[in-house]
């Protein structure tokens, strides 16, 4: 007999260590916030205990606006696991306005439609009950 169940997408583990608890409560209310350097003012992008630029645990959330460019992207065709109904689909470094570059999927747009420097808004996808999970689509 051969087990069909399907495979289950994993969920984020936000923690207390890698400083990633904020960021998921904020998705959950449908907002995306960055942490940015309190010594430079500058965004940074993904979550981590101290600033990039300073090394120093000066930092602070603030909310995105959401909006960005297409910087680069992919189609999927080889899924990973709790992906694999949804194939093909499409994976973008996103750039926001912020000046961070975030790694999430593209929606209601074919890949053929794709372009650099195309200009996306903030949607969500819905993981779970608890997880709200950002991703992009066309303006």
């Amino acid at each position: 007999m051969t087990d069909t169940k399907k495979p289950v997408r994993p969920l984020p583990r936000p923690d207390i260590y890698t400083k990633t608890t904020p960021f998921w409560e904020a998705a959950n209310e449908g907002k995306l916030i960055l942490q940015y350097c309190k010594d430079t003012n500058k965004a940074q992008w993904f979550p981590r205990s101290g600033s990039v630029y300073t090394g120093k645990r000066n930092i602070e959330w603030r909310e995105s606006a959401g909006r960005g460019t297409v910087y680069s992207y992919t189609v999927s065709v080889a899924p990973w696991p709790g992906h694999e109904d949804r194939v093909p689909y499409l994976c973008a470094y996103v750039e926001l306005e912020e000046g961070v570059r975030i790694l999430a999927n593209l929606f209601n747009v074919k890949s053929e439609e794709v372009k650099i420097g195309m200009p996306v808004k903030l949607m969500w996808e819905r993981l779970s009950e608890k997880f709200n999970y950002p991703a992009f689509e066309p303006v």
